[in-house]
């Protein structure tokens, strides 16, 4: 299974009401799918464990959309 397609079930289990075929890589984690800081920061914990690396308190800010989510994890990945 891809990083998409992983971090689409964690969103899916952290985020009531969204559904797999709602998220792209162009979705914004507050604007379209709905979620508040606290909602980020667990799809957060929950992708650091799920995935083995840690992300920076620094970069959190910096992920808005899925897409750029993505790309924090595969650069985490190496």
């Amino acid at each position: 299974m891809d990083v998409f397609e992983k971090l689409k079930k964690i969103i899916v289990n952290n985020l009531p009401g969204v559904s797999e075929d709602q998220i792209t890589m162009e979705s914004d984690f507050v604007k379209d799918l709905e979620a508040d800081s606290l909602d980020v920061a667990q799809i957060v914990v929950e992708l650091e464990d799920q995935f083995g690396i840690e992300i920076p308190d620094d970069a959190l800010t910096e992920l808005h959309t899925v897409g750029e989510a993505v790309e924090a994890i595969t650069k985490a990945l190496g």
